[in-house]
């Protein structure tokens, strides 16, 4: 598993009527070797873990305590 994790919570900006597949696409393009990235949203992100499986990262999933969900990407 990466060692540092970059950190996007998606909650605000789906709360707000937002798209965040292009904020995710982002923090995806600027991670660097050995980084992954953790998405906090408000509902399990199944479609993006799909999606992000086709490129080629490896998922974990959590339910937070506070309802909302964490999934943890990274490469091998």
């Amino acid at each position: 598993m990466a060692a540092k994790f970059k950190i996007i919570d998606v909650r605000a900006m789906i709360a707000n009527g937002e798209e965040p597949l292009s904020a995710i696409r982002s923090c995806v393009d600027s991670l660097e070797t050995g980084q992954g990235m953790t998405v906090i949203a408000p509902f399990l992100p199944a479609p993006l873990i799909e999606l992000l499986r086709g490129e080629g990262f490896q998922s974990a999933v959590q339910h937070r305590n506070d309802g909302a969900w964490s999934v943890n990407f990274w490469k091998e």
